[in-house]
C-alpha cells in the first residue's frame, strides 16, 4: 500500500486527484496539506512514501524537495497545462523526476506508483539536471582552466574584523584582474552593503533566497548582484537579522555554487555556527545554515582572530569548533589589530597559534584604524582608499591565496607563517578613480 500526501495550493486538479488517487486499490490519501509547510512537518512522521505537489505551490522549492527526500518521500509534481518544457525543466532542477500535466491526472496513480518503486531515486535539488557549464545572459566567463575558488572569511564572536576582511580580499582579488564577487552571507549582523555605500533597500541575499525557492538560482544569479565596479560586485545581505528565516536551507550553497562559474568568490559569514537545538520539521534550517553551507563550500578558510587576550582566547575556541563542524579544509588564520602596545611579538603570537591547531599560515594584520576609517566613512573599499599597512597586509593574504596573481612590483614585506618565514609583496598604490554612480 502506498500512502500519499497531496498539496494543491487550492489549484483545480485537486478534486479530480483526490478522487482517482482514492479509487486505485494500492493507494491510500493519508492527508490533504494545507500548503507546503504542513507537507514537510507531516512527511517528517515518516507515514509517506508519494507527496503530490503542485509546482507552483507557494514554498515548494529545492530545500523543501530535499526535505522530501531526506524523509524518504518521493515528489510527484502536477504543472500546468500548456507548453510544458520550462515546467519539466524547473521541476527537475528542484529534484522533482515525475511530472503529471494537470489535464492528465487521470493517470496520477500510475506515477504514484512509479514513483514510490523507483529504486534509483530521484535527483536532490543539487544534482538537477542542467548544464553546469552554462553561463547566465550578461556574465563574463572565467577564463579557461581557471575556476572560481570560494574564500570564506569567518572568525569567532567579538567583531574581530571578519567583514574588513572580506571586503578588503575581495578588492585586492579583483585589483589583479580576477572577476570577484562578495557575498554578505552574515545572517546576524550584516554589514557589507553600509560598509561599501551601496544603499538600496533591495537585499541580493533575499533576492537570491526568492530565486532559488523558484528554481531559477543558478540561470539568473547575475541579477542578484550589485556591481562595484568592472571586475567587483557584492551580494549584499539581510536588510535586518529578523529575517534571516527567509534563507532557507540550500540557498547560500546554491548560490556560491552558481556564482564560482563566473570568478572567485569571497563570502563574509556570522560567527555562530552551533546548530538549531530545535527539531527540523519543517526543513527551513537554522539560523546559522548559511555560515555552514559557506565554510562547507569553501575552497580555504580565512579565520580572523582579534590580537588581543580575549581575541586570542575565542581565536583558539573557534578553531577548534571549525574543525569539528565542518571538518578538514584549508584554514589561513588572520590575527587582526596586531600593535605594539600589547607587549606581544609576532613569534610570541605564532607560537601560541601554533598550538590551537593545524593551520595553512598566518598572517598579521595591523592595527590600521584610519584606513579602515577612511574606506567606511567614503563607502569605499582599502584599494580605492590608497597605500596603507592594512592594504599592504591583505596583499600579502592574497598571495598566499592566489600564488599566481602576484605582480612584478612585488616585494619583502615579512609574513610570519607557521613554522616558516614567507615572502609578503608590498607596493605602493594610488587612489582609484571615484566611486561610481549608483
Amino acid at each position: 500500500m502506498i500512502v500519499v500526501l497531496v498539496v494543491a495550493a487550492g489549484a483545480a486538479w485537486e478534486s479530480p486527484a483526490l478522487r482517482v488517487l482514492g479509487d486505485d486499490p494500492g493507494i491510500v490519501v493519508l492527508k490533504r496539506c494545507v500548503d507546503v509547510d504542513d507537507l514537510l512537518a507531516t512527511a517528517t512522521v515518516g507515514q509517506a512514501d508519494v507527496a503530490v505537489v503542485g509546482l507552483d505551490a507557494p514554498g515548494l522549492d529545492g530545500p523543501a524537495v530535499d526535505h522530501l527526500l531526506h524523509h524518504d518521500v518521493r515528489p510527484v509534481a502536477v504543472v500546468p497545462d500548456g507548453p510544458d518544457e520550462a515546467a519539466r525543466l524547473r521541476a527537475g532542477r528542484l529534484g522533482i523526476r515525475t511530472v503529471v500535466g494537470a489535464s492528465d491526472v487521470a493517470g496520477l496513480p500510475e506515477a504514484v506508483l512509479g514513483a514510490a518503486h523507483d529504486d534509483d531515486g530521484p535527483p536532490t535539488a543539487r544534482t538537477a539536471p542542467h548544464d553546469p557549464d552554462a553561463v547566465p545572459p550578461g556574465a563574463p566567463d572565467v577564463p579557461p582552466g581557471r575556476p572560481g575558488r570560494v574564500l570564506a572569511v569567518w572568525g569567532p564572536p567579538g567583531a574581530p574584523g571578519r567583514s574588513t576582511v572580506a571586503a578588503g580580499v575581495a578588492a585586492e582579488l579583483a585589483r589583479r584582474g580576477r572577476r570577484v564577487l562578495l557575498v554578505d552571507a552574515d545572517t546576524h549582523a550584516a554589514s557589507q552593503a553600509q560598509q561599501l555605500g551601496v544603499l538600496d533597500e533591495v537585499s541580493g541575499l533575499l533576492a537570491a533566497a526568492r530565486l532559488a525557492g523558484t528554481g531559477h538560482l543558478e540561470d539568473e544569479v547575475v541579477s542578484v548582484q550589485r556591481a562595484l565596479d568592472a571586475r567587483l560586485a557584492v551580494v549584499t545581505g539581510l536588510p535586518r537579522p529578523d529575517r534571516w528565516r527567509e534563507v532557507r536551507a540550500g540557498v547560500v550553497e546554491t548560490l556560491l555554487r552558481a556564482a564560482r562559474r563566473h570568478g572567485d568568490v569571497v563570502v563574509d559569514t556570522a560567527a555562530p555556527i552551533e546548530g538549531d537545538p530545535g527539531p527540523d520539521l519543517s526543513g527551513r534550517g537554522g539560523r546559522n545554515q548559511a555560515t555552514t553551507e559557506a565554510l562547507g563550500a569553501a575552497d580555504e578558510v580565512l579565520v580572523v582572530g582579534a590580537a588581543d587576550p580575549v581575541g586570542l582566547a575565542r581565536l583558539a575556541r573557534a578553531l577548534v569548533e571549525l574543525r569539528e563542524t565542518v571538518g578538514p579544509v584549508g584554514v589561513r588564520v588572520l590575527v587582526n589589530r596586531m600593535r605594539p602596545g600589547l607587549g606581544w611579538s609576532e613569534n610570541e603570537v605564532a607560537a601560541m597559534v601554533a598550538d590551537f591547531g593545524r593551520i595553512t599560515s598566518l598572517h598579521f594584520l595591523p592595527h590600521d584604524l584610519a584606513a579602515v576609517d577612511r574606506a567606511l566613512v567614503a563607502g569605499r573599499t582599502l584599494v580605492e582608499g590608497g597605500d596603507s599597512a592594512l592594504l599592504r597586509a591583505l596583499a600579502a593574504v592574497v598571495d598566499a591565496v592566489e600564488p599566481g596573481s602576484l605582480t612584478q612590483h612585488g616585494a619583502q614585506h615579512g609574513a610570519q607563517h607557521v613554522g616558516q618565514h614567507g615572502d609578503r609583496r608590498a607596493s605602493r598604490r594610488g587612489a582609484r578613480r571615484g566611486r561610481r554612480s549608483r
